[in-house]
């Protein structure tokens, strides 16, 4: 298994959220949003971040 790795700044273009946000959420666990510590980098596998966008898909806002 060779999954693809992203630093958090990626992270943050791609669901448009900043950097400090997406530390906020780390620390608390405001969201499941799974990441990955190797030494004092933090990373996260692409795949969960496209599972984290599809767990937030709705149709309307009587969903949530």
């Amino acid at each position: 298994m060779n999954p693809q790795l992203i630093n958090p700044l990626k992270v943050s273009e791609i669901i448009g959220v900043s950097i400090g946000t997406l530390a906020v959420w780390r620390s608390t666990g405001r969201y499941a949003l799974p990441f990955i510590k190797i030494g004092s980098k933090v990373m996260y596998r692409l795949s969960d971040v496209n599972a984290f966008i599809e767990q937030r898909m709705f149709a309307h806002t009587g969903e949530f």
